[in-house]
């Protein structure tokens, strides 16, 4: 019997604990309560809990984040029509954002990573056709809510 034969495989992802394999998720997880918490008890309807847009201050236009904050306390309070009012897009991100997290929660959970064909969890490839088109529907977003008839989407 040599001294390799006692010495166990290094862990991969597949064979790590699960508590160990879900730490970041629920990390995660746990950041992104804890800010929705914090968003959904200091009302930002109410002025001098939150700074204002520096855009909206200095222009008068509305940045594609205005009514973020809004949005996501009506959300946390469980009024989704006044979420969608405040901030369409955000609303359509935190939906995103939960339906990536869940599925990277249990593809992890699984021991299997995010993206089979990278071989890596959460390594991001976008491309540029990717980053153009995140581009150009936010400044979609930002110009129509910036028009007369785009008032509906005002926060």
């Amino acid at each position: 019997m040599n001294a390799d034969s006692c010495v166990a495989p290094p862990a991969t992802a597949a064979t790590a604990p699960l508590g160990r394999r879900l730490a970041v998720p629920g990390a995660l997880f746990a950041v992104v309560a804890a800010a929705f918490a914090y968003v959904g008890a200091v009302d930002p309807n109410e002025p001098g809990h939150y700074p204002v847009c520096p855009l909206y201050r200095l222009t008068g236009l509305y940045c594609p984040g205005c009514g973020g904050l809004r949005s996501a306390h009506a959300l946390v309070h469980g009024d989704l029509l006044t979420a969608l009012r405040d901030n369409a897009l955000g609303v359509a991100c935190y939906l995103g954002f939960a339906v990536l997290w869940s599925v990277w929660t249990v593809r992890t959970a699984r021991g299997r990573p995010l993206r089979p064909d990278l071989g890596r969890p959460l390594r991001p490839d976008l491309g540029r056709a990717h980053l153009w088109g995140v581009g150009a529907l936010l400044l979609v977003f930002t110009a129509v809510r910036n028009l007369p008839s785009g008032d509906w989407l005002h926060p």
